[in-house]
């Protein structure tokens, strides 16, 4: 039955796929458009924006990281695993997650505002 389901949809789409649908060059004027405005999408001002946001993320997560100590944090935290590993687990510091999280949330936007840009 699923057979018989699969070659009844791809005979479908194969004839639909081979149809031609007149529309006046409305199609090509629109893709033309569009490979216009993305090769014209990105101003100076933007493309400054994308080299410099990358960079400046991770300062302000690196500042944050010697600021708060972040390496004391992440020792006490892997002592504290391999101690309680076997019995209990182990807790969680909120100011450490806050951080990583920080740092990580002013990456990954610039990233998204990066590959949204470079899209359009």
């Amino acid at each position: 039955m699923t057979e018989d389901n699969e070659r009844l949809l791809r005979q479908f789409f194969s004839e639909a796929a081979s149809q031609q649908i007149e529309d006046g060059g409305f199609t090509d004027r629109v893709m033309q458009r569009i490979e216009a405005e993305q090769s014209s999408a990105l101003s100076p001002q933007t493309s400054t924006f994308m080299r410099l946001w990358t960079p400046f993320c991770i300062m302000v997560f690196v500042v944050l990281f010697v600021y708060f100590r972040g390496w004391e944090l992440l020792a006490v935290h892997f002592e504290v695993m391999l101690r309680t590993m076997a019995t209990q687990s182990f807790s969680v510091n909120l100011l450490a997650v806050a951080t990583i999280l920080f740092g990580l949330l002013f990456v990954g936007v610039g990233e998204v505002i990066s590959s949204e840009t470079v899209r359009k």
